[in-house]
């Protein structure tokens, strides 16, 4: 409540998280298994004495630096500017506590810029050996950045106990740290796979881009296999009510979890029928159809896991609305208009009770809800709905509708909000 509110009322600020998130998640995950497929193409282009596999993995290099340098820069720096605005607070709380995790990323993320540009620009110019160690390096310290990333990332759903002793350790090997590292790891290699695909089908020579195709395939496929079993792994370290709220049927996120479930097999299958049965000259518009299945997979993974942390953003100590769960008690007893910084009603009388009712709106309900958006539209779920209906809503919050946090103010400001959702809102 110390920060100014960002007002997306129409698209929603979590769409738009989502859609940079999943772009950055996308590219940053073939970033690391890229690497990989990198050096041991480059291994199989000299073991095979074959040069013109060698001319391949030269020009993937190209395309891999554009995709991951590129996107990947644009859209990580995209998800800090959006978060940091959408929730400060949130956002202050990983900055402060892995601070040095953050320091260490950094110089991994710059050391894997600086031998990326020096494995592609000393294609040809340096001896083999050198070149390999410079591309090992690369991955190493790409996959030692999703290893940081993941510590963090992970911790906002199962922060373990750190809720107790805020310790860093504590906080970054987290209970879900592992089955995370694993799933993030195995779906990097099967993007490199895919990835593979987009450069593999472009090649000449028909019996060359035949054998290319079945060993980027081959990438796919063989870590999708431990892939599964690590997906399985993750959800049962998750808390029971993360996993009550993902497989609730009364929410989205149930149906977008049946869309992870399916798009398991299909992506494996398609990547096999590609190898096996389709023709040629499907193959590169086929390559294309395949990188968009895997979007959508990994996207639906990620909104599962976002959405598995409702009502909290970091589980267990602050609520989606950045209102600390320790907090709560205050503000129901006393009001959130009494401890918000940036509102110009602190109390709610006869004649502000719409304005103080809009700045309750934008308060508690903005950071999930939209208006006259496509996701969670506040005019759409309330339509045609009465007082008593709703005002049955904000005391179930956080009990039967456990994907949203408790009511955060007193019975005067549930009112002013009331009115202001059923009436002012619409006009």
């Amino acid at each position: 409540m110390n920060y100014p509110v960002w007002e997306l009322t129409t698209f929603g600020g979590g769409v738009l998280v989502a859609v940079i998130a999943t772009v950055h998640v996308f590219v940053s995950h073939f970033a690391v298994g890229g690497g990989l497929f990198l050096v041991l193409t480059e291994m199989k282009a000299y073991r095979e004495k074959d040069k013109r596999i060698l001319d391949y993995v030269h020009g993937h290099t190209k395309f891999f630096l554009l995709i991951t340098m590129v996107l990947g820069a644009l859209s990580g720096f995209g998800i800090w500017l959006v978060i940091s605005i959408l929730s400060p607070a949130a956002t202050s709380i990983l900055i402060h506590t892995f601070v040095f995790g953050w320091a260490t990323e950094w110089v991994f993320f710059v050391v894997e810029i600086a031998s990326l540009l020096v494995y592609y620009y000393t294609f040809y110019r340096m001896d083999s050996r050198n070149h390999l160690i410079v591309g090992w390096i690369y991955f190493i310290f790409a996959w030692l950045s999703l290893f940081v990333i993941d510590g963090i990332v992970s911790f906002m759903l199962t922060p373990g106990r750190w809720l107790e002793t805020k310790s860093f350790w504590d906080g970054f090997f987290n209970p879900s740290f592992g089955p995370s590292l694993f799933f993030r790891t195995f779906i990097a290699l099967s993007l490199a796979g895919i990835y593979g695909l987009i450069t593999s089908t472009r090649i000449p020579d028909d019996a060359l881009r035949q054998r290319m195709v079945r060993y980027c395939v081959l990438w796919l496929a063989a870590p999708f296999v431990l892939l599964v079993p690590s997906a399985w792994w993750y959800l049962q370290v998750i808390p029971p009510e993360a996993r009550a709220v993902i497989s609730d049927p009364r929410l989205t996120v149930t149906s977008v979890g049946k869309a992870f479930l399916v798009l398991t097999p299909v992506v494996f299958l398609a990547g096999l029928f590609m190898a096996v049965r389709l023709p040629k000259s499907l193959q590169q518009g086929f390559s294309f159809v395949l990188v968009i299945l895997a979007f959508l997979y990994l996207g639906s993974f990620e909104m599962v896991r976002e959405s598995a942390r409702r009502p909290y953003i970091i589980h267990g100590y602050m609520y989606s609305n950045s209102i600390l769960k320790s907090s709560l008690p205050e503000f129901q007893k006393h009001g959130v208009l009494k401890t918000a910084r940036w509102v110009k009603n602190r109390t709610v009388t006869s004649t502000n009770d719409a304005a103080a009712g809009e700045e309750v709106f934008k308060l508690l309900c903005i950071s999930c809800h939209s208006v006259g958006g496509f996701r969670n539209n506040m005019l759409e779920r309330t339509d045609g709905m009465t007082v008593a209906q709703f005002e049955a809503i904000l005391e179930d919050m956080g009990e039967e509708r456990r994907q949203m946090p408790p009511f955060a103010g007193n019975q005067q400001e549930r009112q002013a909000l009331t009115k202001y959702v059923l009436h002012e809102l619409r006009e």
